[in-house]
Formats: structure tokens, C-alpha cells, sequence
């Protein structure tokens, strides 16, 4: 399937001539069928989710993705293909008077027989009250509902609305979509672009996925009049490269955030840099940063290499002495230091049981041994009585038991053969042998 702007590729951009018609080149672009639409080949192939759809009645939706990727086109686009009458607000604009007006006249179309696909940009940005007002009108059927959102309806949309609503995730655009779109756009100006081949690879790198950037900065670049090739050097120093998309605070965050600490786990270096560098550059307060590598540490190196806990310390403060960009780069040192340490959640593991089972055994008393006893009364009722102090012991090791009486002694750390834990589970071996041989474990 040809995926927003197929048609245009199919012939040189020279032999087309250019468009008389006004406005911006992304609005005389956009598609006028779902065949035109490039990207998310996944929803809109012959197989795709949405094409099952239109067999049918179709459904309220919420389209997921970043933007420039076609949301509010393939909406208006589901509204001509279904025969229903379009209608899109933003939930930035909108109140709840608008809200009403438009849903009294949804209510007199559908008397006529005619529906409603009502399309809700930033969708997401409405109060969960709010939300709640849609759902009569989509169980009656006064509505067809397709909301757009940037950010995980997990997280923003209620849970009622989500129910009556089926999620599509949009994809953002890849270089081959950009290029196919970069070629729709030649053939609508009449020209090629006055680029080399990197530099025309860069303008679409500097897009970073999002088609509607795209078009604006060919628009740009056609509107310099060049009369020689323009290179990628030339090209950067006239444009700006679009800012990455990244919202402290949304979904994105979380998917850096979970990549990176994934990269440090898996012992990769280049990758963990790759994702530190990712939120450095979004903005991201290295504060935090600092902080979750240090968890990353004790989560995912723990006793393996006990100096990694420090090194992370040791960067957050040093950021904290030195301020951006310098104190950034004790961060990054900390980060390779995690990549390429050995691995182990043998104590995170066992931390984590013992907290569960102190939750299911949190009222039995330690043993008396090990009671303090500082009152006579005490004493006599038995407090410390028989306590054998470790360091009256030859090796050191009295082999006593510590746990409540009559409960099964459980394991909880189980060190790895690597790194560090290697000595400690030697350690631990000895222990564990001594204690069973001393029949007191």
C-alpha cells in the first residue's frame, strides 16, 4: 500500500508543475482518502486495524501518537469513509457550554439521520468530570468519539471512557516516510529541493518523525531560491534542528527513563550514554537523573561491586559542586561505571521477600536469647537467658538462631558467582555449613 502521500513518488517531481493554490504546503497536502496517507501502514494496510473497522460500524477511538503523524487527517479522513458528519474541538478551546451546543447539535443531526464523528484534539488535557460527559452520548450513539492524544491514555483518559473507546497507536514517521513525503512536496512546488543527498537526509532527520515539521522545513528550504546544491553544513548553519520530543513529565519521560536503566542492566555502554544523553538534551533535571542511576546501583549491581553505590554518590554530589554542563559528566562516568560492572539482584531479591514475609509474620516475637533484658523482672522471666555472645566464640560464629521460634528458617540472599558476591557467597557458604554442623540452624 502506497502509505500520506503515495501518489506524488510515482512521478519525477521536475515534469510536475507547480500548484497555484494557497495556504501553507502542509494543508495542500493533506490527503484526500486513507490510500493517500503515508505511515501506519499497520492500521491502514489491507490488513490493518482500521480498514477491518470500516467494514463495520465504526467505532468510538482514540488515536495514541506524537504528533505530525496524521491523527486529526485519518479522523476526518474515518468521518467521509463512514458517511458521518465531522466536527473536531480541542479540549484547550473548548467548555463546557461548547461542549453542550455541540452535543444538542449532534442530537438534531442524528434525528435527521445523519451522525456525528466528533474528533477531540488533546483529548487528554479534559478533567476525568469532564470525560464523563461524553460517555451518554457515545452509548446512544448521538456520537462517534475519536480522541487524539500525544500522552498514554493509561495514565490521562478514565477508565470509563477507555472502556467505550478502542486505543490505536500511531507510529511516528520513518526516513522512508519522510522521504516519500519529501518527494509529495517537490511534486506539489514543481521543483526539487536544492539539496545534496546528506543534506537532504539531515532536513528529514531534523523533522525527527513528525511529517507536519517535514513540510515546513522543505517549505523553507524552497522559499531560499538556491541556484547550487546546498550541503549538509550549509544546511544546518540556515536551520534549526527541531527540538527532540520530550515531556518531563509524560510518557516519553518514562520510556527514556526505563530505556536507560534497561541499557545499564544489560551492560551496554554506548546504549546507556545514548539515553543519558536523550534526557540531557530534553531537559531533563540531571538531579533526577543522578538519583536514578543511583538506585540503578543498588537495584542492579547491589554486592557485586559495592564501590558502584559510591561512584553514584560521589557523581550526584560532584554535580552538585560543579553545576551543567561539567557536573553532567560525573553522571555519564557514573553511568559506564554501572554499564560495565558486574550484575547482581541477589540483595534487591532478598530484601524485597524478607519485606514480604515480615508483612505475613509481623507479630511473632523474637526468640527469648535474643530479648534485651535491662530489668531484673525481665531476667527472671527469661530475657537473654542462654545468649551466646559471637566474639566469646573461637572463630567467632556462636551458629544461634535469630528468627522467631517455631518459624522455618527461610533464604533470602542468594549471591551470585560474580563480582564481589562470589566472596560473599564463600562467606556465606561457611556459615551456613557451621551452623548445621553446630545443630543450631
Amino acid at each position: 500500500m502506497a502509505d500520506l502521500f503515495d501518489n506524488a513518488a510515482a512521478a519525477p517531481a521536475a515534469d510536475v508543475p507547480p500548484s497555484n493554490r494557497p495556504g501553507p504546503l502542509a494543508d495542500r497536502l493533506r490527503p484526500a482518502s486513507l490510500d493517500d496517507v503515508i505511515g501506519q501502514g499497520h492500521l491502514l494496510g489491507p490488513d490493518g486495524a482500521l480498514r477491518v473497522m470500516l467494514e463495520g460500524a465504526l467505532p468510538s477511538l482514540v488515536l495514541w501518537g506524537p504528533p505530525g503523524v496524521g491523527k486529526t487527517t485519518i479522523a476526518r479522513l474515518l468521518a467521509d469513509r463512514a458517511g458521518l458528519h465531522f466536527v473536531q474541538i480541542s479540549a484547550i478551546f473548548t467548555g463546557v457550554a461548547d461542549l453542550r451546543r455541540v452535543f444538542e447539535m449532534a442530537r438534531n443531526r442524528r434525528a435527521n439521520g445523519q451522525g456525528t464523528l466528533l474528533f477531540v484534539d488533546e483529548i487528554h488535557r479534559f478533567n476525568k468530570a469532564q470525560q464523563d460527559g461524553f460517555l451518554p452520548y457515545m452509548e446512544d450513539g448521538t456520537i462517534t468519539l475519536v480522541g487524539a492524544t500525544t500522552e498514554n491514555p493509561s495514565f490521562e483518559l478514565n477508565a470509563a471512557l477507555m472502556s467505550r473507546a478502542q486505543v490505536l497507536v500511531l507510529q511516528r514517521l520513518t526516513l522512508r516516510d519522510m522521504e516519500l513525503l519529501t518527494q509529495r512536496a517537490e511534486a506539489e512546488l514543481g521543483a526539487k529541493l536544492p539539496l545534496d543527498g546528506p543534506a537532504r537526509e539531515v532536513l528529514q532527520e531534523m523533522a525527527d518523525g513528525d511529517g507536519r515539521a517535514l513540510l515546513n522545513l522543505v517549505e523553507q528550504v524552497a522559499g531560499w531560491g538556491a541556484t547550487k546544491r546546498v550541503d549538509r553544513d550549509m544546511l544546518a548553519a540556515r536551520l534549526q534542528r527541531r527540538a527532540a520530543q520530550y515531556d518531563k513529565s509524560g510518557d516519553s519521560h518514562y520510556n527514556l527513563i526505563s530505556a536507560l536503566h534497561k541499557s545499564v542492566r544489560g551492560s551496554d555502554p554506548d546504549a546507556a550514554l545514548y539515553w543519558l544523553a536523550r534526557m540531557l538534551k530534553g531537559g531533563e533535571d540531571p538531579r533526577y537523573l543522578a538519583r536514578r542511576v543511583t538506585r540503578m546501583a543498588v537495584e542492579d549491581i547491589g554486592l557485586a561491586d559495592p564501590q558502584a553505590q559510591g561512584i553514584c554518590l560521589q557523581a550526584w554530589e560532584t554535580y552538585e559542586r560543579l553545576g551543567s554542563p561539567e557536573g553532567e559528566q560525573a553522571i555519564a562516568n557514573a553511568v559506564l561505571y554501572l554499564a560495565l560492572a558486574p550484575k547482581s539482584n541477589a540483595s534487591y531479591s532478598a530484601y524485597k521477600a524478607s519485606m514480604k514475609q515480615a508483612g505475613e509474620t509481623g507479630s511473632e516475637p523474637p526468640p527469648m536469647h535474643i530479648r534485651n533484658a535491662p530489668t531484673k523482672m525481665m531476667k527472671d522471666q527469661g530475657y537473654g537467658s542462654g545468649y551466646a555472645y559471637d566474639h566469646d566464640q573461637v572463630d567467632g560464629f556462636s551458629g544461634q538462631n535469630y528468627f522467631p521460634d517455631g518459624m522455618k528458617r527461610p533464604v533470602y540472599y542468594v549471591p551470585v558467582d560474580r563480582g564481589f558476591e562470589r566472596e560473599l557467597g564463600r562467606r556465606l557458604d561457611w556459615f551456613v555449613e557451621q551452623r548445621a554442623k553446630r545443630g543450631k540452624g
